[in-house]
């Protein structure tokens, strides 16, 4: 695709088929046909491993190739000089099935880390490999539905509390209280598997008949530990310690419009529900357990922050434009919005930034250096610099990087 003189492009992302996603969410969102495999997320970025399609006068390219052509240009001088890439990628899941426990590494490890894995050639397609970038990967989530999550550790009297009331875990009491969240957690990470089975089968036998019957909440830790057990393809035979995170961590309920930031060090996993969820551009995941993935239990003790969370669950601030609510977080490599928009009201921009904006609902006619009619489910990539308006009657959810 030759360069042209137009900052305004349609996008197309790419779906991706994890065994956790669900069958309907993604497909009617994009209006495509529902697939025989699980649609999980739904990728809009220039990943190497799955970059975007963007359009332009009946020809197509990928947005890292588009980006190639014109780096300091498309994606904004301050960020290219900061970063040397579109620095963050955005998605929509649809979680059907619990997610790995995780924690991501701080900036600084993860370049130790992926040095070292370099140093010790260890294939970055291996299995066993733990980084897979020198990068980051702080990420925030805003719910598209009612959404359930773990985030981090239960504050110190809600852990007590737990381990004197739940009683297979009498045993870790003492733990908890010599060693605090790091002797608690590294006990039972390392704990032989044997003796994992032997704690947690009472536990499983004890709630699994109440989960069946339908007689749990979603915010009591025995429901999510009871549906790890029932979707665990190796069930009570070899109990997953990642039930202990279970109980260990915050259960988070989010409506949708509510937003949560997880940084480095925090650990958490993904329960139920659908989001538009924006992180750097990265893959590095240290897993606590709950997946059949690699769990290596001395990188991921070393970059979990043992510490109490107090779940913070963001509603949005208003923007310059009234059509606007921003969701701010401490990361520097993106921020997202949401822009609502109604008959009679125009949303004017000018981006700083590279931005990448998805319909979720409703549709919308944005016209700057191109005019493009969008519906539900379509995207749209604008280069720095570009003025624009948007109008019509939709609920837009947009990405990009915050510049001064």
């Amino acid at each position: 695709m030759a360069a042209v003189d137009k900052k305004l492009f349609r996008l197309d992302g790419k779906v991706q088929h994890y065994a956790w996603g669900g069958f309907t969410y993604i497909p009617e969102l994009l209006g495509i046909p529902k697939q025989q495999e699980p649609s999980a997320e739904y990728w809009m970025g220039a990943h190497p491993s799955a970059p975007a399609t963007i359009h332009l006068n009946g020809e197509t390219t990928t947005l890292d190739q588009l980006i190639k052509q014109s780096p300091a240009a498309i994606v904004g001088q301050q960020v290219w000089d900061r970063f040397g890439e579109l620095p963050y990628l955005f998605k929509i899941l649809d979680v059907k099935d619990m997610l790995s426990i995780q924690v991501h590494p701080t900036k600084t490890e993860a370049e130790k880390g992926f040095a070292r894995e370099n140093e010790a050639g260890i294939p970055l397609k291996a299995a066993n490999r733990n980084y897979k970038d020198a990068n980051h990967k702080p990420e925030i989530m805003v719910a598209l539905s009612e959404f359930w999550l773990l985030h981090g550790f239960l504050p110190e009297s809600k852990l007590q509390s737990i381990l004197e009331m739940v009683p297979e875990f009498a045993s870790l009491k003492g733990v908890f209280e010599k060693d605090g969240y790091y002797g608690l957690y590294k006990t039972v990470m390392e704990m032989p598997q044997e003796q994992v089975n032997t704690l947690l089968r009472p536990l499983a036998d004890r709630i699994l008949p109440a989960y069946k019957a339908g007689q749990l909440e979603k915010n009591n830790p025995a429901f999510w530990a009871g549906r790890a057990i029932v979707n665990d393809p190796q069930g009570l035979e070899r109990l997953d310690r990642g039930i202990f995170s279970i109980y260990f961590f915050n259960i988070v309920q989010t409506q949708p419009g509510d937003a949560v930031f997880q940084d480095a060090g925090i650990p958490h996993a993904y329960l139920e529900g659908q989001n538009a969820e924006l992180m750097a551009y990265s893959d590095n995941v240290l897993r606590g357990g709950l997946t059949p993935k690699h769990i290596d239990v001395q990188e991921l003790l070393k970059h979990t922050r043992f510490e109490a969370v107090h779940p913070h669950i963001m509603t949005g601030e208003p923007a310059a434009d009234p059509a606007e609510k921003i969701y701010h977080s401490p990361a520097p490599d993106f921020v997202v919005s949401s822009i609502t928009l109604q008959p009679g009201i125009t949303y004017t921009n000018t981006s700083k930034a590279a931005e990448i904006m998805l319909v979720l609902n409703g549709n919308t006619t944005i016209t700057g250096s191109d005019t493009l009619d969008l519906q539900k489910g379509q995207a749209v990539f604008v280069c720095s610099g570009e003025t624009y308006k948007m109008t019509g009657n939709a609920l837009v959810f947009k990405a990009t990087v915050p510049v001064s």
